[in-house]
């Protein structure tokens, strides 16, 4: 700690491996965690167990701890392995299965009872053993999977608890939650399957006012205009360390366009078109939701009723996804989409895999049928289940990344289903079923290359997901429920290993109770008969009432099908590079056998020197260099230098009545402070030459951690009083506001001559804090790209 505590007394800061800095007045103590007794990986509550803080008793800065450390087991007695599971919990009110596998059926029984044991006293799920909160994307993923099929009272309760102002709340997240994390639409996904179970109106009605309040300010400030696509954090693989470069900060990510996330949006706005035209044209009982919307909201409420136009408007933006995904995030060779697209000014496309992501496309159609099936037989897979990305970073401990997650196998199973991929099917349910089986519980993840739970970062049985990942293999591939507003089909999907006679019964669909049974094997049915006759479609109608049995009988027959089993694997190393004197240099990479040069985003040049001398056309052109290893695998690229010849700074306290310089490290004489309520920030800007332009902003943001907390400050720009798109001020630190970064960057196209900006705040900027929203601007950035 010498060095850190050295520079802490000559900066104030110690400046992290990933250029961060780590602010004096920020540190708390120096602690141990582990994954062997009596430690454990719970950061969040680390800083509060003093018996594991080390002390530098002498002052010499180093920190000692002395630790009685149990030699007999490998994790954390809170987390030792059950050695047997009985049922304690009366599951008799949910649907029952028989079938003719006595440890299928145990597993099954399991899950329900994981699922009560994961229900709080107000009735909302948390998301896990350890996870007491109530957290959007897990509740949506589980109700989206399970839980709306057999428990959408809970399901209701749990989606309305995440709810403020009329929109969805995206839970705290990286810089300060939403804009940066942008998956909250997980919800719609939820609150649709709930609709389609229930056929409730009322909840139509009031779902269908939230979903479309929290898209219309998803479409000023997360969509990008130039591709269709939407911007923010991979869904749910939010650990930034895990899957992301280690130079991409919060705005990085903001601008970054990933592949699930997308998916999810896509989806969002596919289902309100679908509300649309569930709900009636006057919209009657719709009114008196609009009460329960904050005021603040009117801007975006003021239409909100119109359904011809409103239809209109969602599937332009779910069809402008749709192309832009597969334009862009296509790999031809690979024949899966990359994770996503990343970069500043330029962006290119992470060419790993994404599951979550790959496994919605399929689901939601994104692709056509020919790349659905590409993607099931070419994604990698490993040997316990597919991984949440693949390639594996180096050096980065499990749990997004060198991991399989149960719900995401999940998804991805019935995905596999979905294209009738016999192969791929039956490895995710022995994934599934294997880890359940074998630890006792539906843990939320575990190790890629061992299987085992024991290694990953953080981990809790009865995770919420977990569990609903575990029912879904019944109620979504076992008996292939789909539930449509006007009726319920059934697509069974039983690979040959898994053939027999599975019974449900006591499922509770609409006003019917029925009894189900599906007889074989194969991915079509054979004979489906309802009370005994047989019906020439595989569905039911919603006006059922009453008992009723439906019996299935599978074809007998499967498709050829193959996916891609693979060894886990690694990326190297990304490159660190400096650009001196037009000349761009960095240290050998272990293991390269070349590098590829990308300038403005694009492939330029390879070489198997780490040096390379730039040329350039444009004002502003962008550099960055990847590694190739020997097996042909690729490294992220690293952090963009750029060359450029001009830039204009526009010092932001020139153009306000009031300004301050209390915190350091701002240009000029002093900076602006924005509050919510603060007044507009309008400066001329006079061009030489007609081109594309981009402006960003130097700013401070104290207001939270880099990692948590919901406080990101966003406003829009206006240039010449045209809305040109959002201007994202990520949380960089509690309280540290001498530490200044540049804003998300905006692309506008200037004629030569005179032009207005001005920084503003309209409703669509209101954070998930709707209080604190305010940064220190320093100055504004305008450079010329060509």
């Amino acid at each position: 700690m010498r060095q850190v505590l050295k520079e802490f007394k000559e900066k104030n800061y110690f400046e992290l491996f990933n250029s961060e800095k780590f602010l004096a007045k920020d540190f708390a103590g120096v602690f141990v965690a582990g994954n062997i007794s009596p430690l454990s990986w719970d950061f969040q509550t680390l800083g509060t167990k003093k018996q594991f803080q080390l002390k530098d008793e002498n002052n010499d800065g180093i920190y000692e701890i002395k630790l009685l450390i149990k030699k007999d087991i490998s994790a954390s007695d809170e987390d030792k392995l059950s050695t047997q599971w009985k049922l304690t919990k009366d599951i008799s009110s949910y649907p029952q299965l028989q079938s003719s596998s006595v440890l299928l059926d145990a597993l099954y029984n399991q899950a329900i009872e994981e699922m009560l044991l994961d229900i709080r006293e107000d009735g909302a799920f948390m998301a896990g053993e350890k996870w007491p909160g109530v957290w959007t994307r897990d509740i949506s993923y589980s109700i989206h999977l399970a839980f709306a099929i057999i428990n959408p009272d809970a399901a209701k309760t749990s989606l309305l608890a995440k709810i403020k102002n009329g929109k969805i709340i995206q839970d705290t997240g990286t810089g300060g939650a939403w804009p940066v994390s942008s998956d909250r639409m997980t919800w719609a996904l939820a609150a649709w399957e709930i609709y389609k179970v229930t056929g409730d109106k009322d909840w139509l009605r009031k779902s269908f006012s939230i979903i479309k309040n929290s898209a219309l300010a998803d479409l000023e400030t997360v969509r990008d205009k130039q591709t269709g696509l939407f911007n923010g954090e991979s869904s749910f693989l939010d650990w930034r360390e895990q899957t992301y470069p280690l130079w991409m900060d919060p705005n990085d990510i903001y601008k970054s366009k990933n592949l699930g996330t997308n998916a999810v949006h896509f989806q969002t706005y596919n289902i309100l078109a679908a509300m649309v035209s569930e709900l009636d044209e006057d919209v009657s009982g719709l009114d008196e939701y609009v009460s329960e919307l904050d005021e603040d909201d009117s801007e975006l409420d003021e239409d909100a009723f119109k359904l011809e136009e409103d239809a209109s408007r969602f599937i332009s933006a779910a069809e402008g996804i749709q192309e832009g995904m597969n334009k862009l995030m296509w790999i031809p060779e690979k024949k899966y989409f990359g994770q996503y697209l990343y970069g500043r000014n330029y962006q290119s496309l992470s060419p790993k895999s994404e599951a979550l992501g790959e496994a919605l496309s399929v689901l939601f159609e994104i692709p056509d049928s020919k790349r659905q099936k590409e993607i099931v037989a070419n994604t990698p897979v490993t040997k316990f289940g597919i991984p949440c990305v693949y390639p594996q970073t180096p050096n980065i401990p499990p749990y997004h990344n060198d991991a399989v997650w149960a719900f995401v196998q999940a998804y991805w199973t019935m995905a596999s289903a979905k294209v009738k991929n016999e192969k791929s099917v039956e490895h995710g349910l022995a994934s599934i079923y294997r880890a359940a089986a074998l630890f006792l519980s539906n843990k939320e993840n575990f190790v890629a290359t061992s299987g085992d739970y024991v290694g990953t970062q953080i981990n809790s049985n009865r995770q919420l997901w977990s569990v609903a990942g575990n029912l879904a293999m019944t109620y979504r591939v076992f008996f292939g429920m789909q539930f449509e507003p006007d009726k319920l089909i059934f697509t069974p999907f039983i690979p040959k290993n898994f053939s027999g006679v599975r019974t449900l019964s006591n499922f509770k669909y609409r006003n019917s109770v029925l009894t189900i049974s599906v007889k074989g094997f194969g991915d079509g049915i054979k004979t489906f008969k309802l009370d005994g006759k047989v019906l020439k479609d595989n569905f039911i109608q919603t006006s059922l009432e009453g008992k009723h049995t439906i019996e299935i009988v599978m074809s007998g027959k499967t498709a050829k099908s193959k996916f891609n089993l693979v060894k886990n694997g690694y990326a190297p190393e990304t490159p660190k590079i400096k650009l001196t004197n037009g000349q761009l240099s960095w240290e050998r990479i272990p293991g390269a056998v070349q590098y590829i040069v990308y300038k403005n985003g694009e492939k330029f040049a390879s070489t198997k020197k780490n040096i390379f001398t730039c040329s350039q056309k444009y004002s502003l052109e962008a550099y960055q260099v990847k590694t190739i290893d020997k097996n042909s695998v690729a490294s992220f690229l690293s952090e963009p230098v750029t060359v450029r010849r001009e830039e204009k700074i526009i010092e932001m306290e020139d153009y306000v009545s009031t300004y301050e310089n209390k915190y350091p490290n701002y240009s000029g004489k002093g900076y602006a402070k924005i509050e919510k309520h603060h007044s507009d920030i309008t400066f001329p800007f006079t061009t030489e030459k007609e081109g594309l332009y981009t402006i960003d902003y130097r700013y401070a943001n104290g207001n939270g951690p880099i990692n948590t907390d919901n406080k990101c400050a966003i406003r829009s720009l206006m240039v010449d009083t045209q809305f040109a798109g959002a201007i994202v001020m990520p949380q960089f630190g509690e309280n540290s506001w001498n530490v200044f970064n540049f804003s998300n960057s905006v692309q506008v196209y200037l004629t030569k001559g005179e032009h207005t900006f001005t920084l503003t705040f309209r409703n669509s900027d209101d954070n998930m804090n709707g209080e604190i929203n305010g940064a220190l601007l320093d100055y504004a950035r305008i450079r010329l790209l060509k």
